[in-house]
């Protein structure tokens, strides 16, 4: 894996929508990390046209950031601090630059000039347009190969030691690296970055094994929000965590 060199001008000139085209070959692998064939993923099944809208994508992610503030910054201003309004000193004769109160932003101690009060950073964007963002991140992780099927995890009991197995069992690739005078090649697993490990329903075991893991989340497909699954590097499901996600869009289209 090499780093990205990609400049801000070329960033920039990205298309907004992308279309994927053709199915897409996610691998599947056992809860030991062996390799268990390959899933076929229809682009449509995610994203209208299989179309993906980096712009839309991008505005329900500052909505989501937005939401989490709280707002509950504040400073006081020049009518607010402790302290006289009297004048220091008289306006002529001293010698001195003139002075007013020394409640003023101009003084240490005074008042901030047209400082942050508390206010609700809060708004919402259309709830269809959110959940069109959601699926098209996920279809981005499938078209960008940062994401595995898992057969079962097979999690009976919490067990922190199994999630980390299964983490470093799963090879991505390779990457070199230089030891002194000298290229060493390694293997790239899920446990070298971010992931989001994606169940069907909430599994309290699978979650408790996952919890204490720096870089892993553990959310059922139905909580699944835009910004996690762009914030987290790989997307790992389970088989029925995928089916959920697909069989979601077939009812939707059935509604309609």
């Amino acid at each position: 894996m090499s780093a990205d060199t990609t400049t801000t001008a070329e960033k920039a000139a990205r298309p907004l929508v992308i279309e994927v085209a053709g199915k897409i070959s996610v691998p599947v692998v056992t809860a030991a990390g062996a390799a268990a064939g390959t899933v076929e993923i229809d682009p449509a099944d995610f994203a209208k046209e299989g179309k993906i809208s980096r712009q839309l994508m991008h505005d329900v992610v500052l909505m989501y950031l937005a939401n989490q503030r709280a707002g509950t910054h504040h400073t006081l201003r020049r009518g607010e601090v402790a302290g006289s309004t009297k004048k220091l000193f008289r306006q002529k004769g001293t010698g001195n630059a003139r002075a007013g109160t020394k409640r003023t932003n101009k003084r240490k101690g005074g008042g901030t000039a047209k400082g942050p009060k508390p206010r609700d950073y809060e708004y919402h964007l259309p709830k269809k347009a959110v959940r069109a963002a959601t699926r098209m991140a996920v279809l981005s992780k499938f078209a960008d190969g940062e994401a595995v099927i898992v057969d079962d995890l097979g999690i009976t009991a919490p067990k922190t030691k199994t999630v980390v197995s299964l983490l470093k069992a799963v090879k991505l690739g390779k990457k070199v690296t230089k030891k002194g005078d000298e290229a060493v090649e390694t293997d790239v697993t899920l446990a070298d970055g971010s992931v989001l490990i994606g169940t069907d329903k909430l599994d309290p075991n699978v979650y408790k094994s996952a919890r204490n893991i720096p870089g892993v989340e553990v959310l059922p497909a139905a909580e699944f929000n835009c910004y996690t699954v762009l914030k987290q590097k790989r997307l790992v499901l389970t088989r029925a965590a995928l089916d959920a996600l697909t069989a979601k869009k077939v009812e939707s289209k059935t509604k309609a």
